[in-house]
């Protein structure tokens, strides 16, 4: 919006209660409600326009107008300060925190300094935290044994650690916690081993982070079976994710005690399914669940009885088998028919295999990706928060609309949340009535009423929580999972192999769930490397704690 017209709305002392007369009021309503579409409509096509005159000046060969961050913090729509509970946070004691003491030092007194009348007293403990990084570069002098009766030399066994590398357990394990857990990039991995004497070419490395861990695709397997076993519940997100150049996508699953990344190269339907089954590509199958789902979708009934005449029935099929038989079939069906044919049969193939928990309830935003796969869907309150602090109201009668609504917003989460921590069925019904109540209110800004109608229709998927009080309210767990993948992608771009593609998500996995675990990742890591298997399987530690926890009681 230009800047003379900013001024003249700040100078304009407007106040709607001053005006008696309701016709006359609702048309000056109606009147600053079309001002303020318009003035949103004038800023938009602003950046359009400035984005094209860039474009217009790089094809000339000259530069575009420079993208100059503003030094205040601006168009910030985070819920944090509503969201949170006013009240002031404990700060955190950091000395309260167990400390474990590795040696004990004794530190006497210099008698020659004591004066004449001293008495001894005990001793006073002082803890010091240090840690000790030296090398261990180890020479094995194997003794060597010509058996002329079997012609071959027999020679001593090198530790079963260390055979087959070129570089012991501590360092490979130093190497997978500092590349995975902490992101830090290879060439300063390679330049901190060098400082210590350990020499390792950048494919040596490589070899180490990608070409070596099939154990750890073994174990996030068995995590993720084990994962979908601990809850009927589960939370989904997705990011951007370039392989080799190539845009994909990133999905996570999980919920408080595993989590799952796949980069796969879509975010469609057929794709979350595979994700869900943890498969590399989707499967499909045509059987009569199959067809009841693509005729819901409005696929026509001469179009179903093609598909379900031409095509395999009640076989299961991988993408690639399933894509030619179609092509051959139904070269005459495609766009939107294909898509609904291709969700279906997708969704058939989930619903019918046992390989995996079926899930029952997805926590996620409102992509439409994640619709119709489970039987409850439940939507995150802060996503939905997040289109009242995109509002932006240029008259103060709107905005104390506004702000007074997202107070009431943001109260009636903390009562959801209250809810959670001590459910009985008289609050349930007192919660969804003032649900209704809350999403009824009638405003003057128009943009915010159509907002409350949008939350409105959500009900169902915003108040699950009624029904099952252990899901969450919000989708922060998968968002924060998200956020681990793009530091990594600030430290490392993004992977130039399939290979290395896989290496990226079964290791972040790993080292997402054994945070939840509270399993120490490099004690983890360590005993992995060296197989001495002191540390539980992760998929028995996370059926143990679900027992516990029972995330999925109110489920039955």
């Amino acid at each position: 919006m230009a800047d003379d017209a900013k001024t003249l709305i700040e100078a304009l002392d407007i106040d709607l209660d001053g005006i008696g007369d309701a016709k006359m009021r609702r048309g000056f309503v109606a009147v600053l409600n079309i001002v303020q579409q318009q003035s949103k409509r004038i800023a938009d096509l602003e950046v359009l326009v400035q984005r094209q005159r860039d474009e217009i000046a790089r094809l000339k060969g000259e530069q575009g107008k420079p993208d100059i961050k503003p030094s205040n913090k601006t168009g910030d729509i985070s819920s944090e300060k509503r969201r949170k509970n006013r009240e002031k946070r404990k700060r955190r004691d950091r000395g309260s925190r167990l400390i474990e003491v590795d040696r004990t030092q004794r530190c006497p007194a210099d008698p020659e300094t004591l004066p004449a009348d001293a008495e001894y007293k005990g001793t006073e403990t002082v803890v010091v935290q240090d840690v000790l990084f030296v090398r261990d570069n180890v020479a094995f002098e194997r003794e060597k044994y010509w058996s002329p009766s079997l012609g071959k030399v027999i020679y001593g066994p090198i530790p079963p650690e260390y055979e087959g590398y070129r570089f012991g357990p501590g360092v490979r394990s130093l190497v997978l916690m500092l590349y995975y857990a902490t992101g830090t990039s290879e060439p300063k991995i390679l330049e901190l081993l060098d400082h210590v004497g350990v020499h390792m070419s950048a494919g040596e490395l490589s070899r180490l982070l990608i070409h070596d861990i099939e154990k750890f695709h073994e174990e996030q397997d068995e995590v993720h079976r084990a994962g979908l076993e601990s809850s009927p519940w589960h939370q989904t997100d997705d990011t951007g994710q370039r392989v080799n150049g190539v845009n994909q996508y990133c999905h996570v699953l999980g919920n408080p005690l595993y989590s799952i990344y796949r980069t796969m190269p879509r975010k469609d339907r057929p794709t979350v399914l595979a994700v869900l089954r943890g498969t590399e590509t989707p499967r499909y199958l045509v059987n009569d669940e199959a067809i009841a789902l693509a005729a819901a979708l409005g696929v026509s009934g001469a179009v179903l009885c093609w598909f379900q005449e031409r095509l395999p029935r009640d076989r299961e099929m991988d993408e690639a088998g399933f894509t030619e038989r179609y092509d051959k079939a139904m070269t005459f069906v495609d766009g939107e028919p294909r898509r609904k044919l291709y969700e279906a049969a997708a969704l058939a193939a989930y619903h019918a295999q046992t390989d995996v928990p079926v899930v029952r309830s997805l926590l996620g935003d409102e992509a439409r990706q994640f619709d119709e796969i489970t039987d409850e869907r439940a939507l995150c309150w802060v996503h939905d928060g997040r289109h009242y602090a995109k509002l932006t109201p240029m008259f103060e009668p709107f905005q104390k609309e506004l702000e007074a609504f997202q107070d009431r917003y943001w109260d009636y989460y903390r009562e959801l949340r209250d809810y959670r921590a001590n459910p009985t069925a008289e609050e349930a019904q007192r919660l969804e009535k003032a649900f209704d109540e809350l999403f009824s209110t009638k405003v003057e800004y128009a943009d915010l009423s159509k907002r409350i109608a949008k939350s409105a229709a959500k009900k169902s998927k915003l108040l699950l929580v009624l029904t099952h009080p252990e899901l969450p309210l919000h989708n922060n767990d998968s968002e924060l999972t998200v956020r681990q993948r793009k530091r990594k992608q600030d430290v490392s771009y993004a992977p130039r192999t399939e290979a290395g593609s896989k290496a990226w998500d079964t290791m972040q996995s790993l080292v997402s769930t054994t945070k939840k675990l509270g399993v120490n990742i490099y004690k983890y890591l360590e005993d992995r490397v060296t197989k001495r298997a002191a540390v539980p399987r992760l998929a028995v530690i996370i059926r143990q704690r679900a027992q516990e926890l029972a995330l999925g009681a109110s489920w039955g």
